[in-house]
């Protein structure tokens, strides 16, 4: 086992900076928040297992933060550490990655995601210290880990990177809370008064949410930099004769994650209801965040042509990914496309004839808010436990 470096420095968290810090993911300091966030870590898979360029995390609300985490690992996998003049390394050699390039990947996604929050100019990242803060109190509730935070700030990515990698123990301990000083840092990065602003909510408006898996504002925020609940491209003005009308800033730039959404009927009314504008449908690389009834996942190609070039997206192979460990591969097939709507009601192999709720049926449904017209065929069966 390496030798784990010994926390120097750092200014300690103090009761306001707490309170505040709660308040704005959990939408209290004086009630326990949700426990799972005390006890998750960031972790690979074995690298001798299958699927090592893949997180494994349990079914929690921190499965939306790693899945963002997770797409920008497939970006260091597929694009970043790739010589550009080898396009034609099969992808199951550039996701074989060792230990270390586990680690490397990981390191890289962290600091890049905070880096882009912090606006390329400052950044907060906290760890915990041996020490309670914070006593307990009928203002502040200690969840071992918020009242311990010392806070590190950065001003080049460089700097950053080697902090991260010195210190990426504890992001990975085993049930240690790696997932929520992650979530953390990038609250203090982007502030806590920034985000609730961004949240555009009534009073008492907080980042977490109800959702299972993770509020979708956590998911903005790690891919835009802004914990945005809109997402429409740029800004639009909302009111009526009797009101101003009040921007709504949706998605200011395309980054390069991209994000597909396919909700329940039963959220036909609710602002998750509303399908990404083009820039996170067309990112600047073929990874998306994808968001299935709740569930989340990533999507990728590692053709960095596929969204630039028309002829790329003529025909090609997609793969999804859950931070479950689960796995599937899919043909999407935009040719012909005519050909493919009146032939759709006799071809049994294309999974896109299905409207039920099975889960091949899911995935295609999520890719045609993408790619309307594709044929898909599912290689394999998608049993129900991979949206688990």
């Amino acid at each position: 086992m390496a030798t784990r470096a010994k926390l120097i420095g750092g200014t300690p968290i103090t009761k306001e900076q707490a309170i505040e810090l709660r308040k704005c993911v959990f939408g209290s300091s004086a009630a326990p928040p949700r426990g799972e966030w005390t006890r998750t870590p960031i972790l690979f898979g074995s690298y001798k297992e299958e699927h090592p360029y893949g997180l494994r995390s349990p079914k929690n609300a921190s499965r939306g933060l790693q899945s963002v985490l997770q797409a920008y690992i497939m970006k260091h996998f597929l694009f970043s550490v790739r010589p550009r003049e080898k396009k034609s390394v099969p992808i199951e050699v550039l996701l074989k990655p060792t230990d270390i390039q586990q680690n490397d990947a990981l390191i890289t996604a962290i600091s890049e995601i905070l880096w882009n929050i912090g606006e390329k100019s400052k950044v907060v990242v906290v760890l915990t210290g041996e020490t309670n803060l914070i006593p307990h109190s009928h203002s502040y509730f200690q969840d071992s880990v918020t009242e311990k935070l010392l806070i590190f700030e950065f001003i080049t990515l460089e700097n950053l990177e080697i902090f991260v990698k010195r210190y990426l123990y504890f992001f990975c301990e085993e049930n240690g809370a790696g997932a929520l000083l992650f979530l953390y840092s990038a609250v203090l990065t982007r502030t806590p008064a920034k985000i609730i602003t961004d949240l555009d909510g009534p009073k008492g408006t907080y980042l977490m949410g109800t959702a299972e898996e993770g509020s979708l504002n956590i998911v903005t925020l790690l891919l835009t930099g802004r914990a945005t609940p809109y997402l429409h491209n740029g800004v639009i003005y909302v009111g009526d004769e009797d009101h101003y009308a009040l921007p709504q800033f949706g998605i200011l730039s395309r980054s390069p994650v991209g994000l597909l959404i396919l909700e329940n009927e039963s959220h036909a009314s609710s602002i998750l209801s509303r399908q990404p504008g083009s820039r996170l449908k067309t990112p600047g690389l073929p990874i998306w965040i994808s968001l299935i009834c709740g569930h989340y996942g990533v999507m990728f190609n590692s053709n960095r042509e596929l969204l630039r070039n028309y002829h790329a997206e003529k025909r090609f192979e997609l793969h999804y990914y859950t931070c479950a460990g689960n796995y599937l591969s899919m043909t999407v097939d935009n040719r012909n496309q005519a050909e493919n709507d009146s032939n759709n009601a006799s071809n049994v192999p294309t999974s896109s004839v299905s409207r039920d709720d099975g889960t091949s049926a899911l995935i295609s449904r999520l890719i045609h808010t993408k790619w309307a017209d594709a044929k898909i065929t599912i290689k394999g069966s998608a049993s129900s436990s991979l949206l688990m």
